[in-house]
């Protein structure tokens, strides 16, 4: 089975998006590579970027990383990128199908839940994701609060 839990230390973090799984179940996660250029992964490398509105869309067989804002590097010149340019996600094919396959299914999207380094190169884990009604964010907060106070009990009973 291809998929894998991909844990990276906060250190070569550069982008997080916690309102993805606020707003979304999160069914399965992929670790894609992002092509970009020059400047792009400069800036990404000094972590200015916002992924918080970003989805990815497939097109003629390929993943498109959109809606993602790199900010443009400080030190560019007639260079610079697009801020907002579709990026191309790296996956290998068997992943790109199955990822298109489930995304034809209703209420089912693909969103990018972090963005990191990896060896010198920026990888996205993205995540199928189906999306929450209001009532099942508000069950969500319920239960993480009453999971906090079992745990403050317990921390206060020893």
């Amino acid at each position: 089975m291809l998929l894998k839990k991909h844990h990276t230390k906060a250190a070569n973090e550069v982008a997080n998006n916690r309102k993805a799984r606020h707003d979304y179940n999160i069914l399965d996660t992929y670790e894609a590579g992002i092509a970009l250029t020059g400047t792009e992964i400069k800036s990404v490398r000094a972590s200015k970027m916002n992924i918080k509105d970003g989805f990815v869309q497939a097109r003629n067989g390929e993943l498109w990383l959109e809606n993602v804002n790199i900010s443009i590097y400080d030190q560019g010149n007639m260079f610079n990128h697009d801020p907002l340019r579709n990026r191309k996600l790296l996956l290998h094919k068997k992943e790109i199908r199955k990822i298109t396959s489930t995304i034809q299914e209703k209420g089912i999207t693909v969103v990018p839940l972090k963005v990191y380094l990896k060896h010198g190169f920026a990888k996205v884990l993205v995540g199928v994701a189906e999306g929450k009604k209001q009532y099942d964010k508000r069950e969500t907060i319920k239960r993480r609060d009453q999971e906090r106070e079992i745990q403050r009990v317990l921390k206060n009973a020893y």
